[in-house]
Formats: structure tokens, C-alpha cells, sequence
């Protein structure tokens, strides 16, 4: 008896909720409270409250649908205008105007405005060719040239740079437009040899002699002196100079205790 009684009440509330949903289409219940959804609205998933439907935006308390103009899509953000102007148009006014691309141009990637192809470059409205001079080519980018190597722009030439005896041409845009070779060294407009002095060897730097001295000399003049050790003294990490051992302490040309 008191199993049919339950069954019966259990009923009853079954009935009873479908008949306040069906009563109230716009009053849902989420965890025992009740949200008003305004027309062209949905209940958040995952939140609290509500938000307007695809094609429509949150205006004083309920959603007002969104005005597309023509050549336009609508977008699936919350924010913003509501809608964005298809490929190949561009915004005007809160309207969609078709981009006219000039001759020898392509839309770019985003399809809101235009690019020049390759060997052309825009001026105003228009892509016009580049004249790329004698002894010149085309860069990556193709809207610009680049003299040759042995070559340097010079009002909008390319002209052949003079490269001296036991020099070679660069590919650097600025300074001499060369460089001397190994065992040479740049001197005015010329490559001089470089004279290694005994116990020395070739450097490879664009300063200085353009030598060094070996292990155990340092440089004097155009020479390689020894390293003349003091006592209780060692030759230091380069090698051309010296540093006291612990604990003594330099003073002068010698290495005394503090």
C-alpha cells in the first residue's frame, strides 16, 4: 500500500514540472533558481545566465538581430559589429566595397587589400614594373634589386667596384666593396702583405698587425720579445703576458708578499 502511495506522489511531481515548463517556455530552472531568456537567446552551458543566439546581439535586456550588409558574413564572436566583409571587400562606412585590384596585383592572404606580384612595385594605385639595371637582380622579395657581387649602386646603377691587387670583391653594401686577401692587409686603396716577425703567426682580424705573437712573447714594435718571468711569477692565460702566484702580489716588474 505505501509503495503504490509513493509511486503515486513520485507521479504527481513528474506532472506537476512538466505542466510549469509547458506554462513557461522563456522560465528555466538552474540549480533551483529561475533565468528569464529573452526571444533568439540560450541558457549559457557552462555559466550562469544567458546569451543572445548566432546572428544577434545583447541590446537593453534582450537580442536584437544583427544588420549585414550585403558582401558580408556574420561572425561567431560576442563582441564586435557582429559581422565582417567577405574576401576580396573591405569596410566603408558600415559597408562591404569591393577592392579593385589593379593590373599585375593579387589580394593578399587575408583578402582585404591587394599586393603587387613579383618585379613590380605599388605606386599610388597601381603596380608599375622595376627597372632593374645592367649587372643587377630581382631580391627574394621581388620588389627590389641588388647590384652583383663585384658591383656597388651608385644612382641607381650598378657600377664595378676596383678591386686591388690581392683583393677580392664583397657582397657588403657599404665600406670598400673589398677585402684583401689572407696574408694581406688593407692599407689606403691597396692590399699590402702582412710581414710576420719571428715567433708570430698570421691573425685572422680585420684590426690590429694582422699577427700575433706565439706562446710565451708578447708584442714590442714590429717584434716578439720574450716574457721575461719575475720570480714566483707564471705566464697568464694569453700566454704573452704574466701574473704573480698566490699569494704574492705585482709590484712593478716583480711579485712581492703583501
Amino acid at each position: 500500500m505505501r509503495e503504490a502511495q509513493q509511486r503515486s506522489i513520485s507521479i504527481q511531481g513528474v506532472i506537476f514540472s512538466w505542466i510549469l515548463a509547458s506554462a513557461s517556455p522563456g522560465l528555466t530552472f538552474a540549480q533551483g533558481s529561475a533565468v528569464d531568456v529573452p526571444e533568439n537567446a540560450s541558457v549559457k552551458q557552462y555559466t550562469s545566465g544567458w546569451e543572445c543566439d548566432r546572428g544577434y546581439r545583447e541590446a537593453n535586456g534582450a537580442c536584437a538581430r544583427v544588420a549585414v550588409p550585403a558582401n558580408a558574413l556574420l561572425t561567431s564572436t560576442s563582441y564586435g559589429r557582429g559581422w565582417e566583409c567577405e574576401r576580396g571587400h573591405r569596410m566603408v562606412d558600415e559597408a562591404c566595397v569591393a577592392i579593385e585590384v589593379p593590373e599585375y596585383a593579387h589580394l593578399d592572404s587575408m583578402g582585404s587589400r591587394w599586393k603587387c606580384g613579383r618585379g613590380y612595385r605599388s605606386v599610388g594605385e597601381t603596380c608599375l614594373a622595376i627597372e632593374v639595371p645592367p649587372n643587377a637582380y630581382l631580391n627574394a622579395s621581388g620588389d627590389s634589386w641588388t647590384c652583383d657581387r663585384g658591383y656597388r649602386e651608385v644612382e641607381q646603377n650598378c657600377l664595378a667596384i676596383a678591386v686591388p691587387l690581392n683583393g677580392y670583391p664583397t657582397n657588403s653594401s657599404y665600406g670598400s666593396g673589398w677585402s684583401c686577401d689572407r696574408n694581406y692587409r688593407e692599407v689606403g686603396d691597396a692590399c699590402v702583405a702582412i710581414e710576420v716577425p719571428a715567433n708570430g703567426y698570421l691573425a685572422d682580424s680585420s684590426y690590429g698587425p694582422g699577427w700575433r705573437c706565439d706562446r710565451g712573447y708578447q708584442a714590442v714594435g714590429e717584434a716578439c720579445v720574450a716574457v721575461q718571468l719575475p720570480e714566483n711569477a707564471h705566464l697568464g692565460y694569453s700566454g704573452n703576458a704574466w701574473d704573480c702566484n698566490r699569494p704574492y702580489l705585482r709590484q712593478g716588474d716583480r711579485c712581492d708578499l703583501p
